[in-house]
């Protein structure tokens, strides 16, 4: 059982195809978050409006949500191998038209929102077979290290890939950075040629309506997989306060723009020290109740972010939500893989993505509200409490969730070691 504080490397080292596969995710969230920033810049340049700025997220989210929706039916379909290649080669063509578009004399707005579409409809398409692919190959004490190695991956390219693009924009110009966007995807897939083919394993090229339905009676049959969405869902309709991060930063803590940006930055650092220190949740057994305190901890902190004063202090705090978000994550992620039949994993993991990228954006809607009709620090508090009031009464609804646990390598016979996996060396016994 692993107690060592700094993250659990064993799956890299066990699993050949791991390695591709986190290596050409680097490289594809890199490149998107590259365009994310750079397609902001570009609108506001064209428009100088907010409004048509944040419109990006609503151009996007419909077409991710679909492409995962059926990306999750092609995932158990089809190889999952040939999804995870193709997914960020053509979202990174749509960055290439991107880079014409904005070379044109005249570059057209709504085709920089016509191409985010198609981009993000492409990415989503192989969402699901990526995160599907994981417990095939690693072992079951494993994934709760894979996930959060997942997790370092997604928050080291959700913190540099900013950065560097705004820097990149500035220094070759916003055609340059499109290019260098696709140009990532590219290398995403190329990189992902390494990974074993991975075959369905239920239904068999079966394609279709049909098949989505079959996969959301699989969900509805699962009381564990619903307990594990509806506490994700808890944590992020009631306990997402991003929405109102410009009117901390201006008018509560009157901070400018700066504390603005070190708001929105404080829960991804939390959650990358979280990724980064997770030795340890690879040997927290009771996998449910411990989601249920990081929830509870999770609102707690996002409430006291509300009647606090000090910026330091609420950064301390959105830190410390960040880190608890992310241990729930690994080990719903984790709860959630090992529950799933394989010949439905990628239809329930499209479910799951789909619900944990529409969520935040309701949770947001909802602070927001809120604020609008009483204030700001309300909103925060009594989401943040409304989040816990939420855990406790599923902890105590769900016993499925309470009396949850991870299984080990022990739990599977020898013979369903993954392929693509090495075992221990002989007469030592792998930790997880």
């Amino acid at each position: 059982m692993p107690t060592a504080l700094t993250i659990d490397l064993r799956p890299l080292r066990r699993s050949r195809d791991l390695r591709f596969l986190f290596g050409g995710a680097a490289l594809s969230q890199l490149g998107t978050a590259l365009v994310a920033v750079t397609a902001g810049l570009q609108v506001y340049r064209l428009t100088h409006s907010s409004l048509a700025v944040g419109a990006i997220s609503g151009v996007a989210a419909v077409p991710l949500i679909a492409g995962m929706l059926a990306g999750g039916v092609l995932a158990d379909a089809w190889d999952r191998r040939w999804l995870i290649i193709a997914s960020p080669c053509v979202a990174g063509a749509s960055s290439v038209a991107m880079a014409l578009n904005a070379s044109a004399t005249h570059p057209s707005l709504w085709l920089v929102y016509g191409l985010l579409a198609a981009g993000a409809a492409a990415a989503g398409l192989g969402g699901p077979a990526g995160t599907a692919a994981l417990p095939t190959l690693v072992a079951p004490g494993l994934l709760p290290a894979t996930f959060a190695m997942s997790a370092t991956v997604r928050q080291l390219a959700a913190l540099v890939g900013p950065a560097a693009g705004g820097l990149c924009v500035a220094r070759f110009g916003v055609p340059a950075v499109y290019a260098a966007g696709a140009g990532l995807g590219l290398g995403c897939g190329l990189v992902s040629l390494g990974i074993r083919p991975l075959p369905p394993a239920g239904a068999h090229g079966r394609v279709g309506l049909a098949a989505f339905t079959e996969g959301l009676r699989c969900a509805r049959r699962s009381a564990l997989v619903i307990a594990v969405m509806l506490i994700d869902a808890d944590a992020t309709v009631f306990g997402m306060p991003q929405a109102l991060f410009p009117a901390l930063g201006l008018e509560t803590f009157h901070a400018g723009p700066t504390g603005v940006g070190l708001l929105y930055a404080a829960p991804a650092a939390g959650a990358l020290l979280g990724a980064l220190t997770s030795g340890w949740v690879g040997g927290v057994r009771h996998a449910g109740r411990a989601v249920l305190v990081a929830v509870t901890v999770w609102g707690v902190a996002i409430a006291a972010v509300g009647v606090v004063s000090l910026l330091p202090v609420a950064l301390g705090l959105l830190a410390l939500a960040g880190a608890a978000d992310l241990v729930s994550e690994v080990l719903r992620n984790s709860l959630l893989q090992q529950s799933v039949p394989e010949a439905f994993r990628g239809r329930l993991t499209a479910l799951w993505l789909a619900q944990a990228n529409g969520a935040p954006a309701l949770g947001n809607l909802e602070a927001g509200g809120v604020a609008t009709l009483v204030t700001p620090a309300f909103s925060i508090v009594s989401g943040g409490l409304a989040c816990v009031a939420g855990a406790l009464l599923l902890g105590g609804l769900m016993p499925v969730l309470r009396q949850a646990r991870l299984r080990r390598d022990h739990d599977r016979g020898p013979a369903q070691t993954p392929a693509g996996e090495s075992p221990p060396a002989a007469g030592r016994r792998g930790r997880g």
